[in-house]
C-alpha cells in the first residue's frame, strides 16, 4: 500500500549515510556536545509529542509520539492511516491492519535503537555535524561494528527545563536504496506518566484455531 514504505523508513535498518573512506575512520573523543547528547538521553524517562514525517517524495504522514526508556515508542499515524509502529521494549513492530499484516525487528537493529537502547552511548560511536547554531545540535549516530544497522541523524536544541538541558527536535534517516525520510517532532513533553498500555496493540492476523493447520 502507499503508505507501507513511508512508514518502514522509520523502522527499517538502512545502510550507512557515510561514504566508505569516513566510515573506516576511528570515531573522534566525545565532545562537551556528545556528552550533553549521552546526559539527556539517560536523563529522558518518556516523552509524548506529535510528529511529521516525510519520505523522499515529499508525501507527509503526522501523528503522536509515545516514548518511554529503555525501549519502548509508538507512532500512532493520523486518521485514515491503517499503520502503526510500536516497539514493547525488544522488537519494534510495524501493523498494518489494511493488509493485516505484521513485521518485526530487534530494536537494537534499527535507526531508533540509539534513542531507545541505554547500552548503546552515542559519546562512543557518534559525531557532530555543524549546525550554523550554536543552540542546535546535531548528531549522526551509527554502530560502527554493525553498520548495517543504519544511521541516524538527530536534531537537538538547547532548552531550559528539558532533560540534560536539550530538546529532541526529530531526526533523518537514509534507507539502504538512498531514500531520505526526516520525522520532525512539536509540542514534546518529558517524563510525564504513560500507560504501560501504550505500548500494546490488537494483532489483526486471523487466529489459528487449535488443531487447524
Amino acid at each position: 500500500m502507499k503508505h507501507t514504505l513511508a512508514a518502514l523508513l522509520v523502522v527499517a535498518a538502512p545502510v550507512a549515510m557515510v561514504p566508505a573512506s569516513v566510515a573506516a575512520q576511528t570515531a573522534p573523543a566525545p565532545t562537551p556536545e556528545l556528552a550533553a547528547v549521552s546526559a539527556h538521553l539517560k536523563a529522558l524517562q518518556t516523552m509524548t509529542a506529535s510528529f511529521s514525517q516525510t519520505s523522499q517524495t515529499g508525501q507527509t504522514l503526522t501523528g503522536n509520539l509515545t516514548l518511554a526508556r529503555p525501549g519502548k515508542i509508538r507512532f500512532q499515524y493520523q486518521r485514515g492511516v491503517p499503520l502503526l509502529v510500536v516497539s514493547d521494549g525488544r522488537a519494534l513492530t510495524m501493523i498494518d491492519y489494511q493488509v493485516r499484516q505484521v513485521s518485526r525487528w530487534p530494536i537494537k537493529n534499527t535507526p531508533l535503537g540509539v534513542l531507545l537502547d541505554p547500552d548503546r552511548d552515542p559519546s562512543r560511536f557518534a559525531q557532530m555535524l555543524p549546525s550554523g547554531d550554536p543552540d542546535r545540535l546535531l548528531v549522526r549516530a551509527r554502530d560502527p561494528k554493525h553498520p548495517e544497522y543504519g544511521t541516524i541523524t538527530m536534531a537537538f536544541t538547547r532548552v531550559k527545563g528539558a532533560p540534560a538541558g536539550l530538546r529532541l527536535d526529530g531526526w533523518t534517516v537514509l534507507d539502504a536504496q538512498n531514500n531520505q525520510t526526516t520525522v520532525r517532532l512539536s509540542d514534546q513533553r518529558f517524563n510525564v506518566a504513560i500507560s504501560p498500555n501504550a505500548f500494546k496493540f490488537t494483532d489483526p492476523r486471523p487466529r489459528r484455531l487449535p488443531g487447524k493447520g
